[in-house]
């Protein structure tokens, strides 16, 4: 399950659980919650793709590693929101690009690689709904970490919300973009081989796909 992941993803996943461990004979509790917090999250989605049987491409997993990381533990305990006014905006964008493109592949799914049947407008959109859903979970999981933890997640509030929603929007609509024009045969290479990638590991899911 490990061993097919990236180096990249291994390496911040034993860095953390180093973490943990380091603050916890410290007793530096609330470095070793974010550490928990951040590793178990991170790791989340290995987990999920094991008990629905899926091939998650180890790309995908580094991604979600990094971007939980970097937004967590970077950006709490290293406090890089501060200390680069482009982190947040860097880290919501690729993730909801990521998320877009996770969204339209599982509407694809329905399909079963089926690229003549699936109408390109319906999956993008749908897939696009997927992203926008993700963006705004984590704004209510910033919101709930702030209320119970006493953390400042949301840094200035309602601006730091919408500022972010609004660049997952902009993510959402390049992820779906790629989708669309993967359904349209008009793009091969690119953020398209992802789809491509996952496709070819999940056969059993995409039985009706035609090249």
């Amino acid at each position: 399950m490990f061993a097919d992941q990236t180096w990249l993803a291994r390496a911040i996943w034993l860095a953390l659980a180093g973490v943990v461990l380091a603050a916890l004979v410290q007793l530096r509790l609330e470095l070793a919650f974010v550490a928990t917090a951040t590793l178990s999250l991170s790791l989340a989605p290995v987990f999920v793709a094991r008990w629905a049987e899926v091939h998650v491409p180890p790309s995908f997993i580094a991604a979600m590693v990094i971007f939980v990381g970097g937004t967590l533990f970077l950006g709490e305990v290293f406090d890089f929101y501060e200390r680069f006014w482009w982190w947040d905006i860097a880290m919501h964008g690729t993730s909801a690009v990521g998320f877009g493109i996770i969204g339209f592949v599982l509407v694809f799914m329905m399909f079963q690689g089926d690229r003549y049947a699936a109408p390109p407008i319906a999956v993008s959109f749908f897939g696009f709904c997927f992203a926008i859903t993700i963006g705004t979970a984590w704004e209510i999981f910033e919101f709930a970490m702030d209320q119970a933890f006493g953390l400042n997640m949301q840094k200035s509030g309602l601006k730091d919300t919408m500022g972010d929603l609004i660049v997952d929007a902009i993510g959402a609509l390049i992820g779906v973009a790629t989708g669309f024009a993967y359904l349209k045969e008009r793009s091969r290479g690119g953020l398209a081989s992802l789809i491509d990638e996952f496709v070819d590991r999940n056969p059993r899911l995409f039985r009706r796909r035609r090249k």
